[in-house]
This record gives structure tokens, sequence and C-alpha cells, in this order.
């Protein structure tokens, strides 16, 4: 259990724009989880939304949409524990779960994260909740007139831009490329990707070089978190090791041959039979809206063995009241998969697991209808198709598409090299 840290929401309100200008109205209140004496701070607005001078026509009243509260995730946090603290009944943290199931976003909260909260006039149910996860990923609940909540993903493309980070060999790799300017997680990428042509710890040695392209988005010149690895090349003793991102997602050497794990496409020991496809378009049957089923449902027996559908180590284990008992393991890289509504859990958070080992039992745990195995695969955050995705299965680059990958090779060859010699 990580240590709870105090926890500070921001009240807001509304704000008018009348015709000589923007009237501030109320002010922002901070209220501390604890008990502590309310802060009265100044509403701070943007100027970008101040009018240089009296409008000759406007509305008479322009109101301005800003959430009740504002809070950042921080290690320890529960969302009962938030919504408690709001008055905001569970009942609506119920229909939120609800309303996430085909999603879980809610079940990903991370430190950090920020969450906004629009209530109602008496200020007791909620009418929209925000969830940042960065400048540019948001997803947003807002309630409908069935009292249900609806879920909206926001994705800002931004710009992605490429550098270049290079370096020699001083002391251990890991320092060696944090002084270059890598980030853990970039070496954490680049080690688990390599791992079977080299071993760090001893096969590097001083003035051996290296070279590794990433990409990093930015929103508005702000950059989001959010980067990849596209090329890697070391050279130990002049004879290169090089890894590159394909346009399918995946890793190959320079020759085109895989550097990951395989997966296989079946949950199971066997290929079931699917009781309900991957849709994200699927429509609701009286409500008539979207409701996406972001997985592959296969008709099984309570008690069917489920199995991890590769390499990876689990990063959640979880009773959802909808979802159910259900697992999610990352794979590595760009892939996450998710196992729900199972009878019993056979692995804990922390665990690496091979592809094939066994890792729940099936069942109807949550809201099902019947017994079933419900598989998710995430590529980069978002559910693609389980069934047709292009996961690391064959052994080298498909032959149709080697020539663009050898495009893409000499031209992140091209990138690192020009750095070397700088």
């Amino acid at each position: 259990m990580y240590e709870k840290k105090p926890k500070t929401f921001s009240k807001l309100s509304k704000s008018m724009l009348g015709l000589m200008g923007l009237s501030l109205v109320t002010m922002a209140v901070s209220v501390n989880m604890k008990n502590d004496p309310i802060r009265i701070i100044p509403l701070n607005i943007s100027e970008s939304v101040m009018p240089s001078q009296p409008a000759v026509e406007a509305p008479s009243e322009i109101v301005i949409d800003l959430p009740a509260y504002e809070y950042t995730i921080q290690s320890g946090d529960s969302l009962s524990e938030i919504f408690m603290k709001l008055g905001i009944p569970y009942s609506d943290l119920l229909k939120l779960m609800e309303a996430d199931l085909n999603h879980l976003r809610i079940d990903t909260l991370k430190p950090n994260d920020i969450l906004r909260f629009w209530v109602d006039g008496s200020g007791k149910h909620l009418e929209k909740l925000e969830l940042e996860f960065n400048i540019a990923q948001k997803v947003q609940y807002k309630l409908l007139d069935d009292g249900s909540y609806e879920l909206e993903e926001i994705i800002v493309p931004g710009k992605w831009i490429q550098t270049v980070a290079a370096g020699d060999i001083e002391g251990s790799f890991s320092v060696s490329a944090r002084r270059a300017g890598l980030s853990y997680n970039d070496v954490e990428v680049i080690t688990s990707l390599l791992k079977d042509k080299i071993n760090f710890s001893r096969d590097l040695r001083a003035g051996d070089k290296f070279e590794v392209v990433r990409a990093e988005q930015f929103v508005d010149g702000q950059p989001s978190g959010q980067r990849e690895i596209q090329g890697i090349r070391i050279e130990r003793r002049g004879a290169p090791i090089t890894a590159y991102l394909h346009s399918d997602g995946n890793y190959y050497d320079n020759r085109g041959e895989s550097l990951q794990s395989a997966f296989q496409r079946y949950p199971m020991t066997y290929k079931g039979r699917i009781s309900s496809h991957f849709n994200p378009k699927r429509k609701h049957p009286v409500t008539g809206r979207v409701s996406p089923h972001n997985g592959t449902d296969f008709a099984v027996s309570t008690g069917t063995p489920v199995v991890s559908t590769g390499d990876g180590v689990v990063v959640m284990v979880r009773n959802h009241p909808y979802a159910g008992k259900y697992i999610v393991i990352d794979h590595g890289n760009q892939f996450r998969t998710r196992y729900l509504h199972n009878s019993k859990i056979l692995v804990r958070k922390g665990q690496r697991v091979s592809r094939g080992q066994k890792i729940a039992l099936s069942g109807r745990s949550g809201r099902v209808t019947g017994p079933h195995i419900h598989y998710e695969l995430l590529s980069r955050g978002r559910a693609v198709n389980p069934m047709k995705a292009k996961i690391p299965m064959a052994t080298s680059v498909p032959r149709a598409e080697m020539t663009d990958f050898k495009k893409s090779v000499a031209a992140f060859d091209k990138m690192m090299l020009a750095q070397q010699f700088k």
C-alpha cells in the first residue's frame, strides 16, 4: 500500500461574459481531504478569453463551462473515497463503472492523472466527469436523460517529432543511455527488445557506440509524455546490433527477423467458438446508442482454463462489479491483453507469465448472461480486434512488405549515422 498524501480539490463555479466584458462572480475554493481549513483562491481566467475592449454587440450572457472540482490523482487514492468526500453518491459511481465496462479507463487511474467533476444544482449528483491522462488523451462521461452515462474518448493527434540520442559506452549501458538523454522507460524497451541478441551487463565494453531514434508527441508545443522507440543501433566492437519499428507496430532487426516473442490468437488451449465478435460500432438494441464490444467472447463452460496469449507481466488483478474478476497483462512495447468474467484468478500482480500459461478459470463473474471468456487486445492503449490485428506471430517481415521495410531501415540508419559523426 502506498503512503497516502494530502488530497486537494479545487471548487470552481460558472462565470459570465456580459456586454461590458468578463465579470467574475465566484472564487476558486481549495478543500483539503484531511479537513484542513478552506482556502480562498482567485479564479485564474486565461488572458486569451479576456476581451481587449468592450464588445459592441455581444450576447447578454455567455456561460463558461467550468468543473465544480478538479483533482490530481495521488498514490494510494481510492475513487470511492474521492466520491464520498465530494458528497457524490456511490450510485453515481456504479453507473459510471457500468458505462466504463467496455473500456475500463477508470480502472487505469494512476498518479498525476486529473479528474474533473461537473455536478448539478444541488451539488450532489454528477453531470459530467472528465479524466485526463495527458494533454493528448482524455475521456468524458456525460449524464444522459435516462440517468445513465455515455463515454466519449478525446484524442488529440498532436505533432510527433523525431530525435536521435547517441553516445559511447562508459560504464553500464543504462548509465550511458541516461547520460545521452534516454529515459528509464527507453532503456527498458531497448534491453527487452535486444535481450536475446546481447547481454547488456557482460557484452558491452568502453568505446562501444549506440544510437537511438525516438519520436515524441507534442500538443501546442508541449510534450504529452507519449514517446516511442523507432530505431536502435548498438555497435559492439564494430558489429551492429539493430532493431526497427515496422508499420505493423512490431520490431525487427535489419534482416527483417522478428525481435518479439510470438503471440497466439486464442486465450485457451484450443480454437474455441466465438459467441460475440469484436465490434467497436455495436449499437444498443433499445437506446440505439453506440455501445462498443471491445473484445471477443468465446462460448465455454465454467472452469475452462484461460491462458495468456503472450509472454508478459501481470499488471492488474481486479474484481469489478460489471467486468467481474479480470486480469491485465503487459507484453512490453505496445501490447496489453485483458481477460474478463473469470471464476478464479490463478496469478498475482507483478508475476511474469509465458505464452500459453494458465492464468485463470473461466466463469460468469460480473454482469453477464452466461459463462464465457471475454478477451481483449490493446495496442498503444486502444482496443483492436484480437482475431485480425497484426501481432508478433510470424518470424520475419512478410515478403510483400520487405521493400517498404528496407526503405525505412535505410532512413533510420541515415539519421543515426548522421548523429554519430556530428
